[in-house]
């Protein structure tokens, strides 16, 4: 039997790939999404759809351990756009918030602190028109209002700190 080797996309399949990687993403099979947009980027490193969609599909992963903050991170700051870069980072950042929420408290109110800070900054950096970083950091701040325990985290964090000296 011969080894078993990946085909390379046609550059003409491209934009039809990354489609169909969208469609397994709504179907929440974020694996072949995943699969889809590295053939893509095999063939287009820098192509910007499968990029935002690896990113994504990576963080889609999250909440199985399937995929590492780093992993979509660092798909992220490919992305040519400074908003793209900061926006989507906010989005992998609360995604992975979310997928601390049973796990970590403290780790997931960090993640939720960085994607409050990244969307804030998104909406210094976007259109006046794009309302996505404003509804993005609404939903964290209802997250951390409404789950018990990122407000004891938040309260744990405001105690102070008492310390005995001789």
């Amino acid at each position: 039997m011969e080894p078993l080797a990946l085909k390379p996309l046609g550059a003409r399949n491209l934009e039809t790939a990354v489609t169909m990687a969208r469609h397994y993403r709504d179907l929440n099979q974020p694996e072949e999404a995943e699969s889809i947009c590295r053939d893509v980027l095999a063939v287009a490193p820098d192509h910007e759809g499968a990029l935002r969609t690896l990113g994504l599909a990576l963080t889609d992963r999250f909440a199985t351990r399937g995929a590492t903050f780093e992993e979509a991170a660092e798909v992220f700051a490919k992305l040519s756009s400074e908003y793209d870069r900061v926006y989507f980072t906010g989005v992998a950042w609360e995604r992975y918030g979310k997928s601390e929420l049973g796990f970590s408290p403290h780790n997931a109110l960090h993640a939720y602190e960085q994607a409050l800070s990244a969307y804030a900054r998104a909406e210094q950096l976007g259109p006046k028109d794009h309302p996505e970083p404003i509804l993005r950091y609404n939903c964290c701040v209802r997250t951390i209002q409404t789950r018990p325990e990122l407000r004891a985290e938040l309260r744990r964090r405001e105690q102070p700190v008492f310390e005995m000296g001789d």
